[in-house]
């Protein structure tokens, strides 16, 4: 396959992901397998004709050939699934039954081809992340066919520790991995779809606005005077960014860009100023409203079901604390090392764009509006990215002529006008809404017991009218030349983004399959809890260790899903609230994103910042130190989360007795309810201490420069501190005031001139 036609059939793809993955979402029309089938179908073809076989052989003619031929089999594969489901191909359903009705009794062809998807699915995944993820998956099939020949063809016996089941044979492995709705078309893949390719167009399309450059302009501006104000720029920054890309790597190369070259300028070393990019962006999954992907897994995985706005309130206080962290010891880092404020009169900051602080702040605003007023995420970030469009098209540095912009945004008046007149007479809404609606009486919105269904009525048909005026700005941006360019990169760039997500989805597909069909996962964690015992604190390292571990290999949404498939029970039967549970494996699969000496972030800064690998990723390990603490500190004292733990634990009480009436109201009420304002005030005053303690230790000053003696002093007040006994808390923050003193006694040392990492940097 020429270049030139690679590049057109990849950006037609990425076109038609983009545009399908905003429609279909919003207004479904085809069966849930087999919108997930073309989803992935668009992203392994991108895959395989974007990332060569090996990166020696990318301008070999023949493995071209091959990934085109590659691509090829994709379409057949995913494409046969969705001939085989949906009632408009019901003349070519094998025996005239369609694809779900067949489970258990599937034709050869079934599980020939689903043999071939399972296969360009491992390798694409191979391609796009690396060879870790499919093995584990190679390794589950094999486990569970081994199980099966044990029993049918009287293999040896599995020992005990090895988990042995009844097993699998090779036509239900393929059937429940591709052919059914547990595997590679299952939960993961449908998060990956509903949610978090949504928020990497959003993303693409923020940047496409200029809304970043404000982003830098804004943080510039707030701390661009103060000592180390570069770095200060990077930790404000990237938590603004990381709160709508939820990437790390992303979040990194976009902020990096900028601030990297500042901090260089002002005597920061390449690798320390790598490092606290990466340390500043890897946190950025952790911000709300929108987070990383292992956010939206969570929505169909923790059990009892949570809201979205309910895992992004838990969150809320913990990433405050970590960038709190981070900024601390920028900020006495940069004390110690000598770089005192600048002094300028405000004439060499940029001046803020009134557009851009605009884009970003309202479409902001409908993210976070919109998850407030009980919208899925879905239809939020489609809300919001119908902000973003709107207000793109009044953006003077895209070269539209003022005849151009009117249309645009005629193009999108009549398309909302036109459906809300449909909705008004179609029918779609409910009788006795569609009445209210009809000529949008006033006096429905004056009777109270009819005003809020009319309002939320109202409002959901302007949504939905509004997100299908977006997709008509789409089509608008696409046919107009000078626009084209500018549309045509933001969603190459958010389906090249989406694929590495799309293919490491559908190959965790295969595992989860495996793991739910078997019920391997509880023989899994009832070995793990055999080995802890009732001992909470190993199981918490077990699965940090074990988090970092995996995550140096595979994204940190693959990460959590792994972890939280084999463990997330364990921690359930331990006491830890689910919701908490999971936070915690999801903190520690971002933090793999700092962790040498496999850290992408770090990987991603250091590239920019053109320094060591290995020096980056410490460097970005230290500044980042204290969320390796976050997880633990939350689990012990759910108040950090706005939890209620007795609540919880009286729940968890009812559950366990079989009080299932109980148990549900239980539920409600703690669902319901915020940690109580005592237990929140001990929780944040004695963590937010305990980072300020935490960052002095790191950085080897608070007032004045530290030794090694005042150093040990900040860093055990700060263990003391944050951890969750309330004796200890009391000695912690007696300590830190005593080495505040002492160290505010302390003679004076001069500061070196070259600025070092805190790793190395002399006492």
């Amino acid at each position: 396959m020429g270049d030139r036609l690679r590049q057109i059939v990849v950006t037609v793809f990425g076109v038609a992901l983009c545009l399908f993955t905003v429609i279909e979402i919003n207004y479904p029309r085809l069966q849930p397998q087999s919108a997930l089938a073309l989803f992935i179908m668009m992203g392994l073809v991108i895959c395989f004709l974007e990332t060569p076989l090996h990166e020696k052989l990318k301008d070999w003619t023949p493995s071209r050939i091959l990934d085109g031929v590659l691509a090829l089999a994709v379409v057949v594969s995913c494409g046969y699934v969705v001939i085989q489901l949906e009632p408009s191909f019901s003349d070519y359903w094998a025996g005239g039954e369609s694809l779900g009705d067949r489970a258990g009794s599937e034709t050869r062809w079934d599980i020939a081809i689903g043999a071939v998807g399972l296969l360009l699915v491992l390798e694409s995944t191979r391609r796009s992340i690396g060879w870790i993820v499919p093995a584990l998956a190679l390794v589950f099939v094999a486990h569970t066919y081994y199980c099966h020949a044990s029993i049918e063809y009287d293999w040896p016996e599995m020992p005990g520790w090895m988990l042995p089941h009844a097993g699998q044979s090779a036509g239900d492995i393929v059937s429940t991995t591709y052919i059914q709705t547990l595997g590679v078309f299952g939960p993961a893949a449908a998060v990956m779809f509903k949610y978090v390719f949504l928020f990497v167009v959003f993303g693409a399309f923020l940047e496409m606005s200029g809304a970043t450059q404000f982003i830098i302009d804004f943080s510039e501006r707030v701390f661009g005077g103060s000592p180390g104000g570069p770095a200060k720029v990077s930790v404000l920054g990237s938590g603004l960014m990381g709160s709508l890309s939820g990437s790390a790597v992303a979040n990194a190369v976009t902020t990096g860009t900028f601030t990297i070259p500042m901090m260089r300028n002002v005597g920061f070393q390449p690798h320390v100023a790598g490092g606290i990019t990466a340390a500043a962006a890897a946190g950025g999954a952790l911000v709300p409203p929108v987070m990383g992907a292992g956010a939206y897994m969570m929505l169909e995985i923790v059990e009892p079901n949570v809201t979205f706005v309910q895992v992004a309130t838990a969150a809320a206080i913990p990433a405050i604390l970590y960038y709190l962290s981070i900024w601390m010891i920028v900020h006495f880092y940069s004390r110690r090392s000598g770089q005192a404020e600048r002094q300028d009169d405000g004439g060499d900051r940029k001046q803020l764009s009134k557009f851009e602080a605009t884009v970003f702040i309202g479409a902001l605003v409908a993210l976070i509006g919109l998850l407030l007023d009980s919208y899925t995420p879905f239809k939020a970030v489609s809300g919001a990215l119908m902000v973003i469009m709107v207000c793109t098209v009044f953006r003077r540095e895209l070269p539209l002529t003022t005849r151009t912009r009117v249309f645009a945004i005629l193009t999108f008046g009549v398309i909302v006008v036109a459906n809300q007149f449909q909705w008004k007479w179609s029918g779609w809404l409910p009788a006795d809404i569609s009445s209210l609606l009809a000529p949008y009486q006033p006096d429905a919105w004056t009777d109270p017991s009819v005003k809020a269904i009319t309002r939320r009525a109202v409002m959901r048909s302007l949504l939905k009218s509004a997100i299908l005026g977006t997709t008509g700005l789409f089509v608008f941006g696409l046919c107009q030349r000078a626009w084209r360019p500018s549309m045509l990169q933001a969603m190459a760039r958010a389906a090249k983004n989406g694929v590495s997500l799309v293919a490491a989805s559908a190959c965790v597909g295969i595992i989860i399959g495996v793991v739910q069909q078997t019920g391997i996962a509880t023989d899994f964690s009832s070995v793990i809890k055999g080995v802890v015992a009732t001992n909470l604190l190993l199981a918490l390292l077990g699965i940090m260790i074990c988090s970092i571990i995996l995550g140096m290999g595979v994204p940190s949404v693959v990460c959590y899903l792994l972890m939280a498939t084999l463990m997330g029970s364990l921690l359930g039967e331990l006491g830890v609230i689910p919701l908490a549970a999971h936070l915690f494996i999801f903190y520690f699969g971002m933090m793999s994103m700092v962790t040498p000496p496999v850290a992408l972030a770090a990987y991603a800064s250091a590239s920019i910042a053109k320094a060591k690998i290995m020096q980056t990723g410490l460097a970005a390990f230290r500044f980042s130190l204290v969320g390796f603490t976050l997880p633990f500190m939350f689990v012990y004292r759910p108040a950090l989360l706005l939890m209620d733990k007795s609540k919880w634990d009286a729940w968890s009480a009812a559950r366990d007795q079989g009080k299932l009436g109980e148990a549900a109201t239980l539920l409600k009420e703690a669902q319901a309810a915020y940690a109580p304002w005592d237990e929140l005030a001990l929780a944040v005053i004695t963590a937010v201490v305990g980072v300020v303690a935490l960052a002095a230790g790191i950085a080897g000053f608070c007032r004045k420069e530290a030794g090694w003696l005042q150093r040990a002093m900040f860093l055990g007040s700060a263990g003391m501190l944050l951890y969750p006994e309330l004796w200890l808390n009391v000695g912690g923050a007696a300590l830190f005031a005593v080495s505040v003193v002492l160290n505010s006694l302390s003679p004076e040392s001069p500061t070196s001139a070259p600025m070092q990492s805190p790793a190395t940097a002399r006492d």
